[in-house]
């Protein structure tokens, strides 16, 4: 029963559509300068983004060619029939995960003639209903938010719930788009699901490199069969690496020295002597490039974030561990904070194993340090003595009645 459980999820697996897992699409008619249809024309892709350099389609007898799943990136596109004037497109720019239509007019000549087409590419899919915006590389990184998937989408016209913000803070950020539930939204990684069913919305904890993701496309409305629920899904399509070296750091940081200080008489005389950010930091470093040129390329980053921030008026307990006690005393020495750390250290592989099959392998590996503990062994920094943890939400619970967790584990883990 055991094998025939695993055949079947196979099947369902495989035989789900194309169109589930599919990037971006170019397609179109070839017609000669009659306006008569081309059947037989090699339509040839060509781009630094495709691991096997060129991806090639011929015309059916409508003269129509379509290839599917193709990576972002500048792309070339060149026609060629005996008997006709080859005919090359250059500056396709593809993006999203919809499809971009090329058309091509072929006119008798010789062969070794070139006719070189420029123009602007097209924007709009005219095959799908389906609306989305695509934020890009250079603009995830050129905008002064936190590097996380939330401060991005709060950027994108009718998208509601997610927030810009500073912080290096990667919580969950629930999304919605025309007035749909707020936590309808869901996080997809090249067309795969990877976010948690918390609270019925698809997002989770899990820190998405968005940093180094090639771009990341935000289905808005008119999804297709295949989608789970009506509402907005993000798909982020992360870097594969190439067949030159390329690498970046990033550093950020900030403290107490970073704000005002607003706690003033009034305060003081409420019991709050200090509020506001004690630390925060997000560092990172990536690097791609070919492990063996137009066969293996390989794309690695480690990041390590986090923030501290003091919760105003709330200590720690003077009777903490104490069995002759039950009540609550404040320990002033010992101030309350919300605390969480993450290390993410993640890598991929793509390997053109045949002219026709391409085999790609993605790792993702976290782990989280919210609040902190009392030892090293979990591979956390120690906490101390002179604070203890505090609520997530702000509440003033007792600091040891919270529930604290340290250590955990977040793996997403991709073969294509």
């Amino acid at each position: 029963m055991h094998v025939l459980r695993k055949t079947a999820f196979l099947f369902c697996l495989f035989a789900l559509p194309l169109s589930a897992f599919a990037q971006s699409t170019l397609a179109g008619v070839v017609k000669d300068n009659s306006g008569a249809v081309l059947p037989g024309v090699t339509v040839e892709a060509s781009s630094p983004a495709l691991i096997e350099r060129t991806r090639t389609a011929v015309t059916d007898a409508a003269g129509q060619y379509q290839m599917v799943n193709l990576r972002p990136g500048a792309y070339s596109l060149t026609f060629t029939l005996s008997g006709f004037k080859t005919v090359r497109r250059d500056g396709i720019d593809v993006s999203g995960g919809g499809a971009i239509t090329i058309n091509a007019e072929l006119n008798v000549g010789g062969v070794t003639e070139t006719i070189v087409v420029t123009g602007e590419t097209p924007v709009v899919d005219i095959k799908s209903v389906q609306r989305q915006a695509v934020v890009d590389n250079k603009i995830i990184n050129e905008l002064p938010v936190s590097r996380s998937y939330g401060s991005i989408l709060a950027a994108i016209p009718t998208m509601q719930g997610a927030g810009a913000n500073s912080s290096a803070s990667q919580n969950p950020s629930f999304f919605s788009t025309h007035g749909g539930p707020g936590n309808e939204g869901h996080v997809q990684i090249e067309g795969l699901n990877v976010g948690a069913a918390f609270n019925g919305g698809g997002v989770s904890g899990n820190a998405y490199d968005i940093a180094n993701a090639q771009e990341m496309q935000i289905s808005l409305s008119g999804g297709l069969g295949e989608a789970e629920v009506g509402g907005p899904v993000l798909n982020i399509i992360p870097k594969t690496g190439g067949n030159t070296f390329h690498g970046s750091i990033f550093a950020t940081g900030a403290g107490s020295w970073a704000q005002a200080d607003n706690v003033d008489a009034a305060l003081q005389a409420q019991g709050i002597t200090t509020a506001g950010l004690i630390k925060l930091w997000d560092t990172s470093f990536a690097i791609g490039g070919p492990i063996k040129k137009d066969k293996l390329w390989f794309f690695a980053q480690i990041r390590d974030e986090g923030s501290h921030t003091e919760i105003p008026g709330l200590y720690g307990n003077l009777y903490a561990g104490d069995p002759a006690h039950w009540d609550y005393a404040e320990d002033r020495n010992v101030q309350a904070r919300l605390a969480s750390a993450k290390t993410i250290i993640s890598g991929r592989l793509t390997s053109q194993i045949t002219p026709r099959n391409k085999v790609s392998f993605y790792y993702d590996y976290q782990w989280d340090c919210d609040q902190s503990s009392q030892n090293t062994k979990d591979g956390c920094r120690p906490r101390g003595t002179d604070w203890t943890t505090g609520s997530f939400f702000g509440s003033a619970f007792s600091p040891e009645a919270v529930s604290n967790y340290w250590d955990g584990r977040e793996i997403i883990s991709q073969l294509t």
